[in-house]
């Protein structure tokens, strides 16, 4: 009786390497965001170029399975000033999720999730008490996701560098 393929997920920093596959990903996510009427990102948003600037300041994260990168996030402390809509204190540092990407071939397998405890992880070691992230009003997957792994509804927030939009923010106490 043969035995089940086991799967071998990680979670690492990025590095400048990884940037073809974490564009190939964008490129294969966003049409499949606007098909859904999420409009959050765009053609040319996010870029090599946001990306790049992640990895330098050492706050890009991807996660491999089977030694293919297979999503990203950006896992910083980075709130936009937008975030004092927010049912939640702006002032509190926090580790905010921006930019999160799961190749579409192997969405619903736990990589977001993985991400997202590596967000978890970082906040202990900082010794943060609060996880936070947005996304847009239409992406139902997430908002899924958020409530899933201890997140909370904390509003509804509109973003000036994205006009039109509406954005619902989440937050994970520790």
């Amino acid at each position: 009786m043969p035995f089940p393929l086991m799967r071998m997920l990680t979670v690492r920093p990025a590095v400048t390497t990884d940037l073809p596959a974490i564009l190939d990903i964008v490129r294969r996510v966003v049409p499949l965001m606007q098909a859904a009427g999420n409009f959050q990102w765009e053609a040319d948003y996010p870029n090599e170029a946001v990306f790049r600037q992640d990895i330098e300041r050492a706050q890009l994260w991807v996660a491999e399975l089977d030694e293919a990168v297979a999503g990203v996030a950006a896992l910083t402390t980075d709130q936009d000033p937008e975030y004092a809509q927010a049912d939640w204190d702006p002032a509190e540092t926090a580790i905010v999720t921006h930019r999160l990407a799961v190749d579409p071939a192997v969405q619903g397998k736990g990589i977001a999730a993985a991400l997202l405890a590596q967000a978890e992880q970082l906040a202990r070691e900082r010794g943060l008490h609060s996880l936070r992230v947005d996304t847009n009003s239409e992406n139902q997957s997430t908002q899924r996701l958020f409530p899933k792994l201890g997140y909370r509804f904390a509003g509804e927030i509109t973003l000036a560098f994205r006009p039109g939009l509406r954005f619902f923010c989440y937050e994970k106490r520790l």
